[in-house]
């Protein structure tokens, strides 16, 4: 045992630097985790660091730099186009048809039922997927209107799907997917879909899609070019990378949008810090504007 022991110290230790593709300091994981948080709040703890060199290392060999401080210097240099691109590479982007299903469930019966039963004929409705990212909340929430309202065409109902990630939103706003993908699409909601030209792939049908109005939005923005309000939000799963004073200002910008009596959906894994003085917790993840 003691030669075996004495054998396995005069093994050297690998040096995880040693073995990255790119020289990455924690120089440069703190300056590059600080643009993050000041452009996007997007909130990166060093535990995530292995996260970001791997996200960020395709814009390295993209520009074919041999280290991450040339690419901060690059950054710096060409932050207009580039620095875009940089939120895009950090951005997560996981989402499913019918997610968190209990979600839809309630706004059929407090969103849909009584606009329907409030207006009989015409009316306004809006609902925005807020962090929208490769459409299929949105995509989602206009198979559920199509559904749901028979006379949808002639109703003012618009959804507005935004992302601060503007490669997803490209696929988003072509209304295509996997037939893995609407695979969760219950059967009630499927008259819409329909194959594909080429491949494994399902459209669906450009009236449903064009009840979806997609758009670019930074959370971080001092503007927002909407001005609402809301019959419905839908924030799921995106304050997760937020601190906390972060996410208390959006909560309380979504809540400013909302009409009084209307919904804020936020993910499973997501709460409110604390109570909020004008949104009441009114089932699993579901708050409703109060006053």
């Amino acid at each position: 045992m003691a030669l075996a022991r004495q054998a396995l110290a005069t093994v050297p230790i690998a040096d995880p630097q040693s073995q990255r593709e790119f020289d990455f300091s924690d120089a440069d994981f703190r300056a590059l985790a600080k643009i993050a948080y000041e452009h996007a709040g997007i909130t990166l703890p060093e535990a995530k660091k292995n996260l970001l060199y791997g996200r960020l290392s395709r814009r390295l060999r993209t520009l074919g730099l041999p280290s991450f401080e040339d690419y901060r210097r690059y950054l710096d240099e060409n932050s207009g186009d580039e620095l875009q691109l940089f939120i895009n590479a950090l951005s997560t982007n996981h989402t499913k048809f019918f997610r968190e299903q209990h979600h839809f469930e309630h706004f059929v019966a407090a969103v849909v039922a009584p606009f329907l039963a409030a207006h009989p004929t015409g009316g306004k409705l809006r609902i925005w997927s807020a962090g929208c990212s490769s459409g299929e909340e949105p995509h989602t929430i206009a198979l559920i209107l199509h559904a749901e309202i028979k006379d949808l065409a002639s109703r003012d109902v618009r959804i507005l799907a935004t992302d601060i990630d503007t490669d997803v939103l490209r696929r988003a706003s072509q209304g295509v997917f996997s037939a893995e993908a609407v695979a969760a699409v219950p059967a009630k909601y499927r008259a819409p879909l329909s194959k594909a030209d080429g491949g494994d792939s399902v459209a669906i049908d450009r009236q449903v899609c064009s009840l979806i109005s997609f758009g670019h939005l930074n959370f971080m923005d001092d503007k927002w070019p909407m001005r609402g309000p809301f019959d419905a939000i839908f924030c799921r799963n995106v304050m997760i990378y937020f601190d906390g004073p972060t996410k208390s200002t959006l909560v309380d910008r979504f809540t400013d949008l909302l009409r009084v009596g209307s919904w804020l959906y936020i993910g499973h894994s997501e709460s409110l810090l604390g109570t909020h003085p004008r949104l009441k917790l009114s089932g699993r993840t579901i708050y409703q504007r109060s006053a």
